[in-house]
């Protein structure tokens, strides 16, 4: 079988590059290709995760998910592939195919992959063959949630309650029922 070799860019706004070089038999699928890059990356397979399939301006294509998502099996609209089933050669087509992918939809981890070479034989299993810069810690971007800021009872105005209601107007008996 023949070996895909892919660089895969860590889209970072970092000023240094840090990408991995790694060869992939071409019938493999892309399950095997995520857990490489993780690997590459020293990076948990715990958060969920896309390849898109991409063009020269890095637009995203074909979706190809980590698990299905599809909640109704009767609709009309293309659903994702899934990496398990997907095999890599039924996708790159090109001799500089670029891909995309996405880890972790949180902190968005976003990795830029491009066909770099073709090897007449892939090895077994994935292997990466260059590694340049230093893989940052999977912990240490933050991700959208992390901005969101919740009022404690402390931060209230002495007046008001966990609700946002002041204390209750003079006169107040209790419920009639």
């Amino acid at each position: 079988m023949a070996g895909l070799k892919f660089r895969v860019l860590l889209d970072s706004k970092d000023k240094n590059e840090t990408f991995r070089d790694i060869v992939i038999r071409d019938n493999d699928n892309f399950e095997s290709f995520y857990l490489a890059i993780l690997g590459a990356y020293h990076f948990g397979n715990d958060q969920m995760a896309s390849f898109y399939m991409s063009n020269d301006q890095w637009d995203k294509g074909h979706e190809i998910s980590l698990f299905d998502m599809a909640l109704d099996e009767d609709s009309a609209q293309i659903l994702p592939s899934v990496m398990r089933t997907s095999m890599i050669s039924s996708y790159v087509k090109e001799a500089d195919q670029k891909i995309i992918l996405v880890h972790d939809f949180i902190r968005m981890w976003i990795f830029l992959i491009e066909l770099i070479g073709i090897e007449e034989q892939g090895p077994e299993k994935p292997k990466v063959v260059l590694s340049v810069g230093n893989a940052p810690a999977e912990d240490s971007k933050k991700g959208d949630d992390d901005s969101i800021q919740f009022e404690t009872e402390s931060d209230l105005p002495d007046d008001e309650d966990e609700f946002g209601f002041g204390e209750f107007e003079s006169g107040y008996d209790g419920f009639d029922y």
